[in-house]
Formats: C-alpha cells, sequence, structure tokens
C-alpha cells in the first residue's frame, strides 16, 4: 500500500470520529438544556407557589358560623360557640393555602418562613384553648371527670409541629379536629348528657390568664426588635423572694436580625387565633358578661386585636428604630397587643368582683 493511500485512509477515519464525537456532543447538549429548561421552570413555578401560599388567611365570622351550627334549633347551645370556633380555626391551619407548611421538605415549603411562624402562633393557641376546654370550660368544679374526647384533642394538638412522617403532624391535627367534633356533635345532641360547657366567670378567667401571659411574652419579643438595656425586675415588690440563679440588674436584649419577621408573623398568628377565640367567648359567655358589665371590656380587646390583622404592604418587616425615618412593624404590632393585653387584666379583675 502506497504512503499516500494509507494516509487517506486514517484521515477518512479521523474525519469519521470527529464526526461521531460531533454528533454525541450535539446530543448531550440537547439533554443538558433540556434538564436546564425543566429544573428552571421548577424554580419558577415553585417561586410562584410559594408567594401564593404565603397569604395568610383572612379572618372569618364566628357569629355566622354559629348561626350555621344552631340553625333549626329551639334555644341558644352554651359552647357551641367557642367548640364550633375551634374546629374552624383548626381546619383554616391546615387546610389554608398550601396546607400545612411547617414540616415540608421539599420546595416552596421548605423556602417559607412566614407563613410556618404564622402557623405556630395559631397552633399554640389551640393548644392552650383545648387545655382549658378539658381543664376549665367542659368541668363543673375540680373534682368532675374530664371529657375524654377533649382530653385525646388536646394530646394531639401538642404533637411535634415539624414532623414530616410517620405520622405527620396533620394527621395528628386531623384527628385532634376529629375528637373536637365529636365533643361539639354531643353537645348538640338532646338526648345525650356526657358532654357539657360551663360558662362561669371562673372558667372564663382562667383561660384569660393564659391569654394574658402570651400576650405579654409577644410584646416583649417584639419591641426586642430596636434593643432595650431593661432592669431585672423579676423579684419586684417581695421583699423575702428569691430565685434559683443570680441574674444581672440590667440587661441589654436585643431580638436578633434574622428572627424579626419570625416573630411578627408568629404574633400575627397568635392574634389571629385568639381574637376568634375571643369572639366565641362573647356568645358563649354573653350572659357573665353582661352580669359582670364587662362586655364592653370584651369588645374593646377584640378591636385592639382587629388591628393587628391590618394588611401589611410592606414587602419585607422593616425594623426602623423606635423615631427613626422607616417604619418599625413589630412595635406597631407591639402597640396594639399591649393595650390588648392591658384591657385584658382589666377584664379579669372586673370578672373577679362579685
Amino acid at each position: 500500500m502506497a504512503i499516500g493511500d494509507w494516509f487517506s485512509q486514517r484521515m477518512e477515519r479521523l474525519n469519521e470520529n470527529v464526526a461521531d464525537w460531533r454528533d454525541d456532543y450535539r446530543d448531550g447538549s440537547v439533554w443538558l438544556k433540556a434538564s436546564i429548561a425543566i429544573v428552571s421552570l421548577y424554580l419558577l413555578v415553585a417561586v410562584a407557589m410559594g408567594i401564593y401560599w404565603s397569604s395568610e388567611p383572612k379572618p372569618f365570622s364566628v357569629r355566622d358560623l354559629v348561626a350555621q351550627q344552631q340553625s333549626g334549633k329551639a334555644q341558644k347551645i352554651i359552647g357551641v360557640a367557642s367548640a364550633a370556633t375551634m374546629v374552624k380555626v383548626g381546619e383554616t391551619l391546615l387546610d389554608k393555602r398550601g396546607g400545612f407548611i411547617s414540616n415540608d421538605v421539599m420546595p416552596p415549603g421548605v423556602w417559607l418562613d412566614n407563613i410556618p411562624n404564622w402557623e405556630y402562633g395559631v397552633l399554640i393557641q389551640m393548644r392552650d384553648m383545648s387545655k382549658a376546654m378539658r381543664e376549665a370550660f367542659s368541668r363543673s368544679q375540680s373534682q368532675s371527670t374530664e371529657d375524654t374526647a377533649l382530653a385525646l384533642a388536646e394530646s394531639r394538638f401538642n404533637f411535634d409541629h415539624d414532623s414530616w412522617a410517620i405520622p405527620a403532624s396533620e394527621s395528628e391535627y386531623r384527628e385532634g379536629i376529629k375528637y373536637l367534633k365529636d365533643y361539639l356533635t354531643r353537645l348538640q345532641d338532646d338526648n345525650l348528657h356526657n358532654a357539657q360547657f360551663f360558662a362561669r366567670a371562673d372558667n372564663l378567667r382562667y383561660w384569660l390568664s393564659t391569654v394574658e401571659t402570651r400576650l405579654g411574652s409577644l410584646s416583649q419579643r417584639l419591641s426586642a426588635s430596636v434593643g432595650q438595656k431593661r432592669l431585672n425586675t423579676d423579684l419586684a415588690n417581695e421583699s423575702r423572694a428569691g430565685q434559683s440563679t443570680r441574674a444581672p440588674k440590667e440587661m441589654e436584649v436585643k431580638t436578633p436580625f434574622m428572627e424579626i419577621d419570625d416573630i411578627f408573623y408568629e404574633a400575627r398568628g397568635s392574634t389571629w387565633a385568639i381574637l376568634h377565640f375571643l369572639k366565641a367567648i362573647e356568645v358563649d359567655f354573653a350572659d357573665v358578661l353582661e352580669k359582670k358589665n364587662a362586655l364592653v371590656s370584651l369588645q374593646q380587646i377584640i378591636r385592639e386585636l382587629e388591628a393587628t390583622q391590618e394588611a401589611v404592604y410592606s414587602p419585607m418587616i422593616l425594623n426602623g428604630s423606635g423615631f427613626g425615618f422607616l417604619a418599625n412593624h413589630s412595635l406597631v404590632m407591639a402597640s396594639y397587643i399591649s393595650r390588648a393585653n392591658a384591657a385584658l387584666i382589666d377584664l379579669r379583675e372586673l370578672l373577679s368582683q362579685g
């Protein structure tokens, strides 16, 4: 074979190999571009869904809910408003846009933090209210038997809020709602006498004391957004009081920057739930409140809490200084909560009077 022929054959094979490599590269490039397009589309859809899911549920009408529950009934049944409102708040927590997000492990839920903190605030109030229902509202005295369904409901609502599976948080909370519905059904059945709701001033004061401490804590945490130097008043007015560990007389309290919006939305969720529960209390405890001349005090608390649910038009929670150029949403929220808490203290005092 001549050298020229051998060289020509080698060049032809080289050209064929180059052509094959080019085709393989083009095929790989197509798959790479397709993969990038699919991932980009998924991320775009996830971002859009995240924005959609970040919308908080609007307050609902408790009186309309009670009217729906009591349709066809000859007279009002005490306790229906509170039980039905608890069911509605629980269902809203689970069935709102995006469902329950706190335990999500995939986008967009895993990216979100505002709504999960809102959910946690609502859940805390559900736990407090279910405890009050079991320990106080459904029992005539300290030695009476507790309602089994309410006891089971309370245990379900105290399950971890970030459990993804085996069991999932949602399944436990739905079990709790199922037990609340069982109590509500028995409460409205004239032929059954194993479910009761006692609208007494001492029962109401029991739950209001819990709400008072929750609102006080939220107010302090919100106010710490700008940083404060606080004097230690833990043992104030108690000359012989003591504590386990010594604390400094003065300390600086400041919320970390990355937690400011978390506390704000937890407060939004807590006040959203408390607002509905207070409106239910207004229905169930109407006679007690009128007798104590305390109805207007409760209505003022409700009005203050309604202000906490106003729309937030800013794209982010601002943290300006107290009298600075920018707004401080945490301080605004703390102002409403503090006023509601002060009115709540006055309401408890009224209820304690004969």
